[in-house]
This record gives structure tokens, sequence and C-alpha cells, in this order.
């Protein structure tokens, strides 16, 4: 017997559909297997290996690391906090691809947001942070270009805050491998707090609820590339499978991007692969600074016993020649007077 017609099945098929049918309307910027890649010391900026790393591709959802860099940019300066309540809107609520299902007037906290746009790449949750920040989804986009220009990607342009593929007379996000590996770098270098959320495999959003969705992270290299711990995948159909990865390991990171890999296993293979290409290629770190040595501690002389010297009446500067004078004088006198005597 035919199972009956699910009224929520059509409501999951629909956003699939249309973001089918809009990224077919693109340019395919996807190879075998990659259309770009870069890996580069997160520390210096230097870039390690490269293939095509300029070559202008779609990062999909990669997108959503400048959305949380503009996000913690507003943290930072006070005007949001990670505890204050985001009400979900109609808008937001409509938003299609991977989701939460935020549903018009619920409220979370920000930060849950947070989570949700990062672990399980939610376009929701990202179009809620974005609203919530910016007062629309628009101006948004335009503050995460100009965060990009500012940090001095020439390559990259921001429509979207989540990364979905455009609607009709829409421009796609544009960006390169180089671009966002140096946005990555900014990004760590000036809200390191981002690997706190980046590196999470699994979250439940809406805990103990019948509404609730464990986020999972489809970035496959946590947990099994030593060090990984972040930062954001990226896919559709005519931009293939992206990735921005990190890895620390011995205080030392690299940034690896593969950007547009028709194959999603071919994408984290090759991830794996530049992380340890970059890591050997790294150079070798400064050597440590001379020890300084600490003056060395002289011991006391030890006094020595001196025998005391006559004691000598403090004003003896004076009585000296006084006491070799007297008996002198007393000798003249007494022989001038002798004779004297004499003559007389």
């Amino acid at each position: 017997m035919t199972a009956p017609f699910s009224p929520k099945f059509l409501i999951l098929l629909i956003p699939m559909l249309g973001t089918a049918l809009c990224a077919q309307a693109l340019d395919v910027r996807s190879r075998d297997p990659y259309y770009g890649a870069v890996a580069i010391d997160a520390a210096a900026g230097t870039i390690l290996m490269e293939d095509h790393a300029s070559a202008v591709a779609y990062p999909a959802s990669m997108v959503k690391l400048a959305n949380l860099f503009v996000i913690f940019d507003d943290i930072k300066a006070g005007k949001l906090r990670l505890d204050e309540p985001v009400t979900v809107t109609r808008e937001v609520s409509q938003i299609g691809g991977r989701q939460v299902w935020l549903k018009e007037g619920e409220v979370f906290p920000l930060e849950e947001l947070i989570y949700a746009m990062m672990i399980h790449s939610a376009n929701d949750a990202a179009a809620a942070l974005a609203v919530h920040a910016s007062g629309s989804r628009a101006a948004h986009a335009a503050r995460m270009t100009a965060k990009a220009q500012v940090i001095g990607l020439s390559r990259t342009v921001f429509h979207t805050v989540h990364g979905l593929p455009p609607s009709t007379g829409q421009e796609p996000d544009v960006t390169s491998a180089l671009d966002m590996a140096r946005l990555a770098k900014a990004l760590l270098e000036k809200h390191p707090e981002t690997l706190k959320y980046s590196s999470i495999e699994t979250r439940p959003f809406r805990p103990n609820t019948t509404n609730m969705v464990l986020s999972t992270s489809s970035n496959k290299l946590l947990g099994k590339v030593p060090g990984c711990d972040g930062l954001k995948t990226g896919y559709f159909l005519s931009g293939g499978f992206s990735i921005t990865a990190t890895a620390q390991r011995n205080g030392r990171r690299v940034i690896v991007v593969i950007l547009g890999s028709r194959d999603k296993n071919v994408r984290d293979a090759k991830a794996a692969e530049w992380i340890e290409t970059g890591f050997a290629r790294l150079p070798p770190p400064p050597p440590p600074p001379p020890a300084v040595a600490e003056p060395a501690v002289e011991s006391p002389p030890v006094p020595q016993e001196v025998p005391a010297a006559p004691s000598v009446p403090r004003n003896h500067d004076v009585l000296l020649p006084v006491l070799i004078l007297v008996p002198v004088a007393a000798a003249v006198l007494i022989a001038w007077f002798v004779r004297r005597r004499r003559r007389a």
C-alpha cells in the first residue's frame, strides 16, 4: 500500500529544488580535484603551497566566516552580547537549504545561533544573526564585503549572509582560495574565540524539546587530522565542495583552503594532505633568545681584625704643632735668658 503524501516532505523538497535550479543558472566553477587551493602559515601569512590560489569561484557556506567576523566585531565593540535575545522574524523562518527550522517568533540567545551557524551551517541561523545585528541581510552582507576590503581581499564580494546560490536577478558570492585563507587568518587573529565554535563536531539545538535538532559539523577533518580545530565547509552544485580548514601543532598553525572540488571525499583528502605538507614546509622556528646570565652574587668580604690604633684626639691636627713648638720656644727663652745674665 502506498504511503500517504506528507506535506512536510514538500516543505523539505521545495528549498532543495530551488537551490538546485538557481545553481544550474550559474557558470560551473568546480574541477577535479579542485578549482583552487592554498596553504598558508597562519602566523606570518606566507604562502606555503598554492595551485590557482587566485582563481575566483563560489565560497558557498564558507561566507558564514565573514558573517561571524562582523558579529564578533559588534560584540567586541559592545554593540551585541552573547546572551542577548534574538527574535526570529518571518523572513528568517522562510530561509531554505540547511537549517535548524527556526520559527517566526522564537527567541534564542545570540550565542545559540552562532553555534547553529558554525556547527550545523544553518542558513536560517545565519540570517537571524544578520538581521539582528545589521537590520537586514543586505546591510549585513555589505558590512561583510567592507570587512573583506579592509583586510585586503581583492577578489571577494559577498551578496548573501549564508552562501546559498543567488535567486533570479541576484549575483553570487565570489572569492578565491587565497582570499578565504587570509580571511580565516584575520578572523583567528582578532577573534581567536572562533575556534570555540568551529571545533565542535556535534551539539544539540533546542535540547530537551520535541523540536531538537542535532547540529552536526560537515567538517570531517575534526577528530581525524591531528590538531584540526576548524573552520568551515561549503557546497552548492555550481560551486562544488569547499573547505577552509586549520590545524595547530606545537604552537604553530597552518590554514588550508580547498575551493571548488567536484567530490566531497576528494576535497577532504586534499585538505588533509595539504595540512600535512603545509606543516612540513613551515620554516624552522626562530632560535630561542640566548639565556641572559645573571650576575654572580659575591659574598661580602669577611671582616679582618685590625689592631686598634692609639687613640688620637680629634683635634690632633692643631695640638701636634703646639706640642712641638712649646718646648722649642721654651728652650730658646732659656738660652736667651742665660746669655743675658752672663753679659750682666
